[in-house]
């Protein structure tokens, strides 16, 4: 069963040596997506409201281009560099993730300058 990473359309090519995604037959996995235009690269919103919007539209993204949907969705990962911004993320996840929610781990971490969440994904396809 071969590997296939997964681009999304219209993205910028990435700095670093990894995969937007990676499929193996059902199982998807998204590399941690941070609050930047997936085509531009520039950093979007100030708060941890805008960037965990942005950071949800990325996934979706790249769900979309290895064949999935947040439904699909079993696990995320949520990164956060500030434990007050632990209530802001989860309002807007809780708005945009869909029931039943994923499992989820949220952990405090240290990101590049402006980041304040970076999160992570395991979808299984049927």
């Amino acid at each position: 069963m071969a590997k296939i990473a997964i681009n999304p359309e219209g993205a910028a090519p990435l700095p670093v040596p990894l995969s937007p995604g990676i499929r193996k037959g059902d199982i998807l996995q998204i590399a941690g997506q941070v609050p930047l235009d997936p085509a531009s690269g520039d950093l979007v919103g100030d708060t941890i409201g805008e960037q965990t919007r942005q950071v949800l539209r990325n996934i979706e993204d790249v769900l979309a281009a290895g064949g999935a949907t947040m439904d699909d969705v079993v696990m995320l990962r949520v990164y956060l560099t500030d434990l007050d911004h632990f209530a802001g993320m989860n309002e807007v996840y809780a708005e945009l993730v869909p029931r039943p929610y994923p499992a989820r781990t949220t952990v405090y971490v240290g990101l590049p300058a402006g980041l304040l969440v970076e999160i992570d994904a395991l979808a299984v396809i049927e």
